[in-house]
């Protein structure tokens, strides 16, 4: 049943988008049409990334950029909530967990063909226990520093053409251990991810990749996180995140909107205390998006919404009831 309100709840939001963007799209210039931007695809995975929750504050399947910015800086809030087991047995009660995280971001160059990305996390987590109780957590997260390089890169916005483009890029990086990792927050929890941080050093390897004809574009996104054991002897399940997203661009006047429709998947493996499995860690995640960017000038807003289509997180211990960004980028 709630597979059926999510989808639900997506085919209501696409056609509210549709029936916007069709006056936008229908409607004269007042001036000269702007011309196309043949690298908006160049970062649209707008997805999210959470180490199943809290303390991944990093980028992964939220993605390293956004749609209609190749180099920019800006800040982006991304906020997920969900609800966990209190307890082992299946008639446990359950308890709102809500993870909030305040980003400064940006896509930097630094030639021609590769940037770096960086990500530097504010987290501000709560969860209310089945007796009304409530637990807080808030600090820096662990922050993110990638490198991508373009094997193959779309032609410049300088340079107008009407044939199709495609952009690869690959790239690979390191998140510090800047957050706080509190061990006694995964005792008696069933949710070990209520954390700033997971307190180790993980690597990353991504590859973005776009396509797109004129105003219309599609983009995928893979990325995996390789994670180590941190000085708690606690080791979070390695992550492969990936995305698929379509989208629009209209004009009107000196704006630009683009809404996105996408889908994204999300893979855990088992975490490790002491080099053992822990029980009810692993899982997986399929969730459906709904997006909006819109451009002025050198600034963008961008809007996102996910709901699951389907999820088995922690052995269907945890679950996810929605997640949500907003962000403000100056273009580099």
């Amino acid at each position: 049943m709630n597979v059926l309100q999510n989808i639900k709840t997506l085919y209501f939001l696409l056609i509210f988008n549709s029936i916007a963007f069709s006056y936008a799209n229908n409607r004269p210039f007042d001036v000269d049409p702007p011309r196309y931007c043949l690298e908006h695809f160049h970062f649209l995975e707008d997805d999210f990334f959470c180490d199943t929750c809290g303390c991944g504050s990093s980028g992964g399947s939220m993605g390293y950029g956004t749609a209609l910015n190749k180099n920019f800086m800006g800040l982006r809030y991304i906020g997920q909530e969900y609800r966990s087991r209190d307890g082992i047995f299946n008639n446990s009660p359950w308890i709102n967990e809500n993870f909030n995280t305040v980003q400064a971001w940006g896509n930097f160059p630094v030639t021609k063909r590769a940037i770096v990305n960086i990500i530097l996390p504010y987290q501000f987590h709560n969860r209310i226990f089945p007796d009304n109780t409530e637990q807080k957590i808030n600090g820096l997260g662990d922050i993110s520093v990638l490198a991508f390089y373009s094997l193959i890169k779309a032609t410049p916005d300088s340079i107008i053409s009407i044939k199709p483009e495609h952009y690869l890029q690959l790239g690979g990086g390191l998140k510090l251990p800047t957050g706080k990792y509190d061990k006694a927050n995964n005792t008696g929890s069933v949710n070990p991810s209520f954390q700033l941080g997971n307190g180790s050093w993980d690597y990353i390897l991504a590859m973005n990749y776009g396509f797109s004809y004129r105003n219309w574009g599609i983009s995928t996104m893979f990325n995996y996180t390789i994670k180590t054991k941190n000085p708690k002897d606690y080791q979070f399940g390695n992550q492969f995140n990936y995305g698929i997203n379509a989208f629009k661009t209209y004009y009107v006047s000196d704006l630009a909107f683009t809404p996105i429709i996408g889908l994204a998947g999300e893979n855990y493996a088992s975490n490790r205390e002491f080099d053992m499995k822990v029980a009810n860690t692993k899982g997986t995640i399929f969730l459906g998006k709904l997006s909006l960017e819109t451009a002025y000038q050198n600034y963008s807003l961008g809007l996102v919404g996910m709901v699951p289509i389907d999820q088995n997180l922690n052995n269907g211990k945890v679950a996810l009831k929605h997640r949500v960004s907003v962000y403000l980028n100056i273009n580099l």
